[in-house]
């Protein structure tokens, strides 16, 4: 592979909308590495049952290319897949994606200030930037549970969904009772003769305000002017549902009720209502929409057990009572491996300092883009950028214009690379941390998968989305160190286009 200007590592939302903005700026010399054989990321790898996103469509999308043809105001996986295909078939994307490249390395060299880049396949190349936009939501996690091994039935994760497996007439336990089986059990309730949901923490739940896009709504979406201004009044309204998370967590009570009314509403039983009851503040965890999930679980072929899982023998799932359930298929709806996920990656930067010493304290970036010790390496979606109120997509928009910012400024300093200071990216997250201690995710009792092994959020933002906008629109020179007088970003230019 000839060696690229700007490496691209991820073909999801951040992948697609930094090569986008790329090719806009004028700017063709790089190249998209993915490590499946088709783009999408967690849209493509994520097939199971019911899978649909969480937040309104005509803001999860980019706000350059909005879609006029989204069959339901929060649309299904294909759709959301089929999108991402005919952005990148538009943008003319498609010359510069390499599939099969899974990234195995990654290795700054100080005296030529380039990045050697390793892929699975025994390919080594240089190139003089990286962008990652392999995100959080792609290593699922497994638990740890004695026998888990020993099952001799069927048993997946759902984001690796196996289709081949026939759940009509069978006996199925669903392990974890998160984001994506609030949407698959539901439907795995309908095929099953027997399901046993396992549920360790019960999570919030509000309604689901869906409805397809059809009629006046239809048409009024195929107008430029009435898609921009239903996803503006989409974005308000959902930045409005942030002041509880970012303000005081006091404020989360009409949340709560909300939840709580819901949950009153569809299960009648007080025995299964107090089971599914959360004992923690609303939003400390991830809060789950669903109009069908409550249903399901008052079927009568269906058993919610509270319980923990003891032991996996060959055909059964033991809680602690040593109570046998015999099951036929295994489902782990057990999320994903979120903080540490970049944590394991190999990456070497200045003076041969690993990642992982780098960020031995907790993983952190300076507004979740750069690390200091690894110049020219950049982050979307990365440490203290996620959202539990609103579309990432927003994010990502605004982490791509951050990049640019900062490969313009190489542009036209000549500068071979640049690495933010140690002590702007300490001052930035001394006061994100403090910040995050007064809020709703630090709530004493509450433990999730935003919080490390230390109880530090590593993972979201703790303020509204338009205050990130605002402190990532222009970067700031004085915040990194300029390396090497002279040198280019690869054979053109990155214009001040786009």
């Amino acid at each position: 592979m000839p060696s690229p200007g700007v490496t691209i590592i991820g073909s999801g939302f951040a992948g697609l909308c930094m090569a986008i903005k790329l090719k806009e700026a004028g700017y063709h010399d790089f190249v998209i590495l993915e490590k499946a054989g088709e783009l999408g990321g967690t849209w493509r790898d994520n097939t199971y049952p019911g899978c649909a996103c969480d937040v309104p469509s005509p803001l999860y999308s980019f706000s350059f290319e909005l879609n006029p043809g989204w069959s339901r105001l929060f649309s299904p996986q294909d759709e959301i897949w089929d999108y991402m295909r005919a952005c990148a078939r538009k943008y003319g994307l498609e010359p510069h994606l390499r599939f099969g490249k899974e990234v195995c390395g990654l290795e700054y060299d100080d005296e030529r200030a380039l990045w050697r880049v390793s892929t699975g396949d025994g390919e080594t190349f240089e190139t003089h930037a990286v962008v990652s936009g392999v995100g959080a939501l792609h290593v699922p996690s497994l638990p740890e549970i004695p026998g888990r091994e020993r099952f001799t039935g069927t048993a997946f994760h759902s984001a690796r969904w196996d289709h081949s497996a026939d759940l009509n007439g069978r006996r199925v336990a669903v392990v974890g009772t998160g984001a994506s089986a609030v949407q698959f059990v539901p439907v795995v309730a309908e095929q099953a003769s027997r399901l046993t949901v396992f549920q360790r923490t019960p999570p919030w739940i509000q309604p689901r305000p869906d409805l397809p896009i059809d009629g006046r709504l239809k048409r009024a979406m195929e107008t430029p002017v009435g898609a921009r201004l239903l996803r503006d009044a989409v974005y308000w309204l959902l930045e409005a549902r942030a002041v509880g998370f970012t303000i005081n967590p006091r404020l989360m009570k009409a949340h709560q009720a909300m939840a709580e009314r819901h949950l009153a509403r569809q299960v009648p039983d007080p025995g299964l209502r107090a089971k599914l009851t959360p004992d923690y503040t609303i939003g400390c965890k991830r809060i789950l929409q669903s109009n069908d999930y409550y249903p399901a679980l008052t079927r009568d072929n269906v058993e919610l057990v509270t319980d923990r899982i003891t032991e996996i023998r060959e055909r059964s799932v033991v809680d602690p009572a040593g109570r046998e359930h015999e099951v036929d298929v295994i489902v782990y709806g057990t999320g994903f491996r979120v903080v540490d996920s970049l944590n394991e990656q190999r990456i070497v930067g200045r003076n041969g300092v690993k990642i992982q010493d780098a960020w031995r304290d907790g993983i952190e970036a300076y507004y979740g883009i750069t690390t200091a010790g690894f110049p020219n390496l950049f982050f979307l979606l990365g440490p203290n950028t996620g959202l539990g109120h609103t579309s990432v997509v927003f994010m990502i928009e605004s982490q791509v214009r951050y990049v640019m910012d900062c490969l313009r400024l190489l542009s036209k300093t000549k500068a071979k690379a640049l690495d933010v200071r140690p002590s702007a990216q300490r001052a930035f997250n001394d006061r994100l941390q403090r910040r995050l201690d007064r809020l709703v995710w630090s709530d004493g009792g509450c433990t999730s998968w935003y919080l490390d092994e230390h109880g530090r959020n590593r993972t979201l933002w703790p303020g509204f989305t338009f205050e990130y906008w605002a402190r990532t629109r222009k970067m700031k020179p004085a915040a990194y160190e300029l390396i090497g007088a002279r040198g280019r970003l690869g054979a053109d230019r990155i214009s001040d286009a786009g």
